[in-house]
């Protein structure tokens, strides 16, 4: 059986924008995902974490830099096949990192992959815009006006570094967005959208 191994963060691991709590499995892009590849021998392992940052080690939430934890996943699971969404937390005013930044962030996380496995093959997202509004009372606080145009600025970014380590490469924010509760996570229909935009992502490109 083939393993894709998802690593991401909180719109990884399903974080519902209205409730706080955790969609189900079945609702989750992941999940989704496994259900569209239920007539394949494949198997979606869901490694997302809240919080979880590129390179960053964030003084308020231990355990949440990806390169510290990458490996060991990587030979936990022996994946055929990573698919990679990481960048949303990067952008928090306390790590004041630019996109540039966060790239180099995404590059290492590959270089690690490419350590693991050279021919490994690997689908980097850029994760979602953050709303407008994200910064502002009510919402989450640990992000600026300046992280909502880092946000978006990703792409672009990533875009080179993907083709720089020759892994492929798509647009989460081409079929997601964040959930007028929160400015941030994804809500069902999202998840919906681009689990079948990653499914035929990776049939046309990775499978």
């Amino acid at each position: 059986m083939k393993q894709i191994l998802c690593f991401g963060d909180s719109n990884t691991w399903g974080l519902d924008g209205e409730t706080g709590k955790r969609f189900p499995w079945e609702e989750r892009w992941t999940g989704i995902l496994q259900e569209k590849l239920a007539d394949r021998d494949i198997r979606i392992v869901e490694e997302g974490l809240c919080g979880r940052t590129t390179i960053f080690e964030d003084p308020l939430r231990l355990g949440r830099r990806g390169t510290e934890l990458l490996p060991t996943l990587l030979e936990t699971h022996t994946p055929d096949a990573v698919v990679l969404m990481l960048g949303t937390n990067d952008c928090k005013t306390i790590f004041g990192a630019s996109a540039e930044i966060i790239g180099k962030g995404i590059a290492r996380l590959l270089e690690q992959i490419n350590q693991y496995a050279d021919k490994m093959k690997v689908l980097v997202i850029s994760p979602i815009y953050l709303g407008k509004k994200v910064w502002q009372d009510g919402y989450d606080q640990e992000f600026s006006p300046e992280s909502v145009e880092v946000s978006k600025k990703l792409e672009l970014v990533y875009e080179k570094v993907a083709g720089k380590y020759g892994k492929r490469f798509m647009r989460a924010a081409d079929y997601a967005s964040p959930s007028e509760a929160d400015q941030e996570h994804m809500d069902g229909q999202s998840h919906k959208i681009l689990a079948d935009a990653i499914y035929r992502k990776l049939e046309a490109e990775i499978l």
